[in-house]
């Protein structure tokens, strides 16, 4: 099989949390942490009285941890505003693979929904190639998929969308990525770019840039069967998002 070397890029310079070794450190070190990058607590620690604050759970969900964005951001954007991947206006087909619904509720790190969040998402199609001119992979190209959409929470912070499952794609060597959308997500306050995950993926355990994670668990998914309202054979794919402030 041929492979092609490729760059993994650094994601946007914004304000992230370090890496942290989860066996070494604390959950409280590590939220205080992100208080203070988030600009809660801005260079004081927190007093007792702060941590004893309604809502806020030091055994609760941590933040989102932030991935790289990656060397195939979009060049090209579709305009139309659509949250479904899977079946473009104006194509003559639906996207090959397999169908899944995205969805999930943006909180911030008191519980709080946030709303009007903005999501920008972008993955390779069922084959694993991206559409991205530097996108070197061998596999085919689907016409009527171009793994790209935009959209913003409701009132209640929730989102989804419509996609395929996007395919495992190799890097260099024997190194594989496993299947993962890219997330880019603008908040009143903050702004977080990370990547999704999905549960029982070989290749999950040999990827460095999930393992390397303070909260890898955290940005896996869920995988659930259809409701009534879907197709019989698609999936649902749930996951939350959680960040500092909203």
């Amino acid at each position: 099989m041929t492979t092609t070397r490729r760059i993994l890029s650094p994601a946007t310079l914004i304000p992230r949390l370090p890496t942290y070794a989860e066996h070494k450190v604390s959950r409280r070190e590590i939220l205080k942490a992100s208080l203070a990058i988030g600009g809660l607590a801005l260079a004081n620690p927190l007093t007792a009285a702060e941590e004893r604050a309604p809502g806020l759970d030091f055994k609760g969900p941590m933040p989102t941890p932030d991935q790289i964005l990656g060397p195939f951001y979009p060049v090209q954007k579709r305009s139309d505003g659509g949250a479904d991947l899977a079946r473009l206006k104006g194509r003559p087909g639906q996207a090959l693979g397999q169908v899944i619904y995205v969805m999930g509720t943006v909180r911030n790190l008191r519980g709080g929904p946030c709303p009007g969040v903005r999501l920008e998402i972008w993955q390779a199609n069922g084959a694993g190639r991206y559409t991205h001119p530097n996108d070197r992979n061998p596999a085919s190209i689907d016409p009527n998929f171009d793994g790209y959409a935009t959209m913003v929470t409701d009132s209640e912070g929730r989102y989804r969308y419509r996609t395929v499952k996007p395919g495992a794609y190799p890097v260099v060597g024997d190194y594989w990525r496993p299947p993962h959308i890219h997330y880019d997500i603008t908040g009143k306050v903050n702004r977080l770019t990370t990547q999704m995950y999905f549960p029982d993926e070989p290749l999950n355990v040999k990827d460095p840039l999930l393992q390397q994670s303070w909260a890898k668990e955290s940005l896996i998914s869920r995988v659930l069967p259809p409701t009534a309202n879907e197709e019989a054979d698609s999936r649902l794919v749930v996951w939350d998002i959680v960040l500092i402030q909203g």
